[in-house]
C-alpha cells in the first residue's frame, strides 16, 4: 500500500487544512496527506509526489487530544529536515519551501515528498533499555526475542545498538513489537537485511550527533518506502523527533531510573495524575490540557530542536 493510498482511521475525526491544488487523502495521529488535484506538481518533480503537513496535534496513549501544542508541526517538520541533511541517506523530500511548491497556508510545516510504496515495518533501534523494550526483558531476559546481558536496569547502554522492530497498527491500537524473522517473513530477506542495516546506521550516526551537543538519543524509529522511480529503499515520514525518538539530557543522565525526556513527559505526567481525573485504562477520551501544561511541552519541544540544531527556533 502506498502513503497515498491509505484511508483515515476509523473513528478518527480530526480537521484538516483545505489546501488549493491538493486534494486531502489521509490523516493521522499528527500527520495529514495531500496529493495534487493536477498533474502539475507531478510533472514538476518527475514523478508521483505527496504533500505531507505536521499539524499541531498531540497524541498520548494511543488518543489523539483534543489540545494542540503551538508549533509543534512546524518544530517537527523542521528538526527532520535538519536531520536528513546530516544522515546521508536516501529520503523522499523533494520541496520544503513555498519558491519550490509548498502551500503558503502550511509554510514551514510541510514537505512535497515522493510517493513511496511503505513497508509495514516500524524500524526502531534501541542504544538503551527502557520502555517496552525493558518490560519484555524483565519478563524474558530479550527484546524482540533478542538475549541480553544479565542485570541490566532502566536506562542500561547496551554495548551495541539492536534492531528491534514493530507491527504497523491502527491509530488507537497499539503497536506489537515483532521479531526479526517476522519481518523477514514480511517483506523478504533481502529487504529485512537492508531494513536493519539502515536503521541501525541512522541510529548510530544520529547518536554521536546528539551526544557531542549533550544529548543522549536512547532509541528511535523510522520508516522506510520503495522509491519505484529510483529503484530503491528510501527513508520517509519523519526522522528522529521528540514524537519518534527518546533524546535525554546527557548531563541528568542516571541509568536506574526513569529518565527526563524531551518530548510530551509532561502531558503523560498529567493525565495520569490525580489532577487530570482520567482513567487511562476507560474508553473515555483524554481530558483537555491546562495551559501551563501545554506551554512546558512547547517549551522541552523548542529546547530539544535548539539543543540538536544549534539554531534559535523562531
Amino acid at each position: 500500500m502506498t502513503v497515498a493510498e491509505q484511508e483515515s482511521p476509523r473513528g478518527l475525526d480530526i480537521a484538516h487544512a483545505e489546501l488549493p491544488g491538493w486534494n486531502h487523502v489521509y490523516s493521522g495521529k499528527v500527520r495529514d496527506l495531500y496529493v495534487p488535484a493536477t498533474d502539475a506538481v507531478n510533472e514538476q518533480f518527475g514523478q508521483e509526489c505527496v504533500l505531507v503537513v505536521a499539524s499541531d496535534r498531540i497524541s498520548a496513549y494511543d488518543h489523539v487530544l483534543s489540545s494542540e501544542i503551538p508549533d509543534k508541526g512546524r518544530i517537527l517538520t523542521q528538526l527532520s529536515l535538519w536531520w536528513f541533511e546530516q544522515l546521508g541517506v536516501e529520503h523522499h523530500v523533494l520541496a520544503s519551501t513555498v519558491e519550490e511548491g509548498v502551500p503558503a497556508a502550511v509554510e514551514g510545516r510541510a514537505m512535497i515528498c515522493k510517493k513511496l510504496d511503505m513497508f509495514p515495518v516500524e524500524c526502531i533501534a534501541r542504544g538503551y533499555l527502557t520502555g517496552s523494550g525493558l518490560v519484555e526483558y524483565r519478563q524474558s531476559g530479550t527484546v524482540c526475542e533478542i538475549p541480553l546481558p544479565e542485570g541490566l536496569v532502566d536506562g542500561s547502554r547496551l554495548e551495541h545498538a539492536i534492531f528491534t522492530p514493530s507491527a504497523k497498527a491502527e491509530v488507537g491500537e497499539h503497536d506489537e513489537n515483532i521479531t526479526y524473522d517476522a519481518v523477514v517473513s514480511m517483506v523478504g530477506d533481502d529487504i529485512a537485511a537492508r531494513l536493519s542495516e539502515l536503521t541501525l546506521r541512522i541510529y548510530t550516526k544520529a547518536e554521536e550527533i546528539a551526544r557531542e551537543r549533550g544529548i543522549i538519543l536512547a532509541d528511535t524509529k523510522v520508516e522506510f518506502g520503495y522509491d519505484v522511480v529510483e529503484g530503491a529503499i528510501t527513508l520517509g515520514d519523519e526522522v528522529l523527533t521528540p514524537d519518534s525518538s527518546r533524546f535525554w539530557d546527557a548531563a541528568t543522565y542516571e541509568p536506574g531510573k526513569a529518565q527526563p525526556s524531551f518530548d510530551k513527559q509532561f502531558v503523560r505526567d498529567w493525565l495520569t495524575s490525580a489532577e487530570s481525573g482520567w482513567d487511562k485504562a476507560s474508553d473515555t477520551p483524554p481530558p483537555a490540557l491546562p495551559a501551563d501544561i501545554v506551554d512546558r511541552t512547547r517549551a522541552r519541544y523548542v529546547e530539544a530542536y535548539e539543543k540538536l540544531t544549534g539554531r534559535t527556533f523562531s
